[in-house]
């Protein structure tokens, strides 16, 4: 995935109540949601993570993702998880067919009118992360202090990694359109991607990119969960921020400290996706900005 801005998610901050930051617990959800459904790809589902559901095996959900921590710590008996690794925004409305003879209905299936709680995260496989991180790592072979992703990310002229994060944000935009359409009484929470570069200095060969790179992978995540927090000020959803409350957690970490694995993971997770402290964080943002929505309305 991958570009922090110094204007830190400026969309969001406007809207300070609807985002989760770290240090901000004591607040409380009031009511809970009677119908939870969770949507979104890997960094939803929790490949690897114990214990795999097969329904289908192949979506790689896991019964300890963040939506199944969520929904326990909120008491909430009718959750529905449809994640799937691998899951682009068009399997929102179309089936995904997944490996071991599986496939996984279009995921808006699980939505209904009375659904009162959505969660999404999504657009990662859409920007072709998993293309990003081989081919950066094709590339540090030959050039371990250089910069040779961004050179060539930028060869002609502009950033097509770039490129392709703003072509995701109107794909996003209809994402969440539909979800208002099915589910008009939902909160929404649009779950942005945890950290998984430190800022400056990586840690070649865990994580495999040259020592210029990293910054600029580093960029790129901060550039696509930017576009996401655009996304959820612009069409009626909260942005958890997982960027943000990461730092300090990410691949290069020692293990109890990382969120998210590195290429050969140290506990059970997929290569470059949360483990199972990472999806206990997510969670607790998830549910530190629903307490923050409970106190802005009960303000407002």
């Amino acid at each position: 995935m991958l570009a922090y801005r110094p204007t830190v998610l400026a969309a969001a901050a406007t809207v300070l109540a609807l985002v989760a930051f770290p240090g901000s617990s004591g607040a409380t959800i009031g009511k809970s949601p009677k119908h939870y459904v969770a949507l979104g790809d890997s960094y939803t589902s929790g490949p690897v993570i114990p214990v795999q559901r097969i329904d289908p095996i192949g979506c790689e959900r896991s019964t300890n993702n963040y939506p199944a921590l969520l929904a326990r710590t909120l008491h909430i008996r009718d959750y529905t998880d449809v994640s799937c690794s691998g899951a682009k925004t068009v399997n929102m409305t179309a089936p995904q067919v997944v490996p071991l003879l599986g496939v996984n209905p279009p995921q808006f299936d699980a939505l209904r009118p009375d659904t009162d709680l959505v969660t999404l995260t999504i657009s990662g496989d859409d920007i072709g992360f998993t293309e990003i991180i081989f081919t950066c790592a094709r590339l540090s072979v030959t050039d371990p202090f250089g910069n040779p992703c961004r050179r060539e990310a930028t060869a002609g002229g502009g950033d097509f990694y770039a490129q392709r994060i703003a072509a995701a944000a109107p794909k996003v935009a209809r994402v969440l359109a539909g979800i208002h359409e099915r589910s008009p009484r939902a909160t929404v929470l649009l779950v942005g991607y945890l950290r998984i570069l430190p800022p400056a200095v990586g840690c070649y060969p865990v994580f495999p990119a040259a020592r210029g790179d990293v910054p600029y992978l580093d960029g790129l995540e901060q550039q696509l969960n930017t576009m996401l927090a655009d996304q959820a000020f612009s069409h009626g959803a909260a942005f958890v921020d997982s960027y943000q409350g990461s730092l300090g957690h990410d691949v290069c970490k020692l293990p109890g400290q990382k969120w998210v694995e590195g290429t050969a993971p140290t506990s059970p997770a997929a290569p470059v996706h949360p483990n199972a402290i990472g999806m206990q964080q997510v969670a607790a943002f998830a549910r530190e900005t629903l307490a923050n929505l409970d106190e802005a309305k009960a303000v407002g």
